[in-house]
Parts: structure tokens; sequence; C-alpha cells
């Protein structure tokens, strides 16, 4: 298992800081694990999962939008 700081999650999920704390907040984005003190990491197969969830969300509606 791996962990990710947040320039690592920021990089790879294309989000910013803020837009990656709002969406964590509105409980559409993997949590953080404390380390210590102020520092925290994301589980980095948790990360891949939810890229993975929205490509496969893109496809199911790609794959609507071409049944028209």
């Amino acid at each position: 298992m791996r962990l990710l700081r947040l320039s690592e999650v920021l990089n790879r999920t294309g989000m910013g800081r803020s837009k990656t704390y709002e969406m964590i907040a509105e409980g559409k984005f993997p949590q953080s694990v404390p380390l210590t003190g102020r520092s925290v990491a994301w589980v980095e197969e948790e990360i891949d999962e939810w890229i993975l969830a929205r490509i496969a969300e893109r496809d199911v509606q790609a794959g609507a939008s071409d049944e028209r």
C-alpha cells in the first residue's frame, strides 16, 4: 500500500486544492488519512478507484449519447 501526498493527488486528478477539499466535504472524493500533526495523505488505491469511476461514468454517458 502506498500513500500519496496532496501534490501527487492533485497531479493525478488534475483538480486544484480547493476543489479537492470541497469534494471531500461533499463526500464525493476519498478522505485523507492523518499522518502526523497537520500532515495528511491519501491511499493510492482509493484515488485510482475514484479516477476509474470517473472514466466509467464518462463511458456510460458516451454510450447513452451514441444510442440517440
